[in-house]
């Protein structure tokens, strides 16, 4: 079924119907579940709002040190790249989370939930690997003796991320998301 659902000038030209279909729909029995209610909340303020912080600080203290000790073996050359690609996809996938998985989950889920969950998994994939990068250029979240304050800092952020992407994903894929793959 097709439907013209009041557009918010904000996400969507007058022009651009949304579309809606059965398979979309939460299910008649479908209760949101108090669990995953606190789950998401638990994600977006201990995951989605600290990434979107720390992410730009990260890149901004790799571009300084990246800047200052470029003659140095040790420097972590191309972590401001590569925290910048991270926070770009990160963000586009914590939108989709936020814009149409959570709903979705909060709901009750659907018969075409299980699509955007594995689409997230795969997502969560593809951050594995750049948390490889990151340990990788950062060579294992450490830096020289004497380093300066910054680089201090920026291997102390970069290791705080990966450890938080990575319970991040853990929680979405082992608890939250689990229920919807059957």
């Amino acid at each position: 079924m097709l439907e013209d659902p009041p557009i918010s000038s904000a996400n969507h030209s007058a022009a651009t119907p949304q579309i809606r279909c059965a398979l979309m729909t939460p299910k008649p029995d479908g209760d949101p579940d108090l669990r995953s209610a606190s789950l998401i909340g638990l994600i977006l303020t201990q995951y989605h709002e600290p990434h979107r912080r720390e992410l730009p600080q990260a890149i901004a203290l790799a571009r300084k040190v990246e800047a200052m000790h470029a003659a140095e073996p040790e420097c972590p050359r191309g972590l401001a790249d590569l925290l910048t690609f991270m926070l770009d996809d990160l963000e586009s996938h914590q939108q989709r989370e936020e814009q149409v998985l959570f709903p979705m989950i909060l709901a009750g889920g659907s018969p075409m939930i299980r699509f955007p969950v594995q689409r997230m998994m795969a997502e969560h994939e593809d951050v594995e690997a750049q948390l490889l990068q990151l340990r990788t250029l950062t060579q294992d979240f450490s830096h020289p003796p004497g380093a300066c304050a910054t680089w201090r800092a920026l291997t102390a952020l970069c290791r705080k991320l990966d450890v938080d992407l990575r319970e991040h994903m853990q929680i979405e894929n082992q608890v939250l998301f689990a229920p919807f793959l059957d």
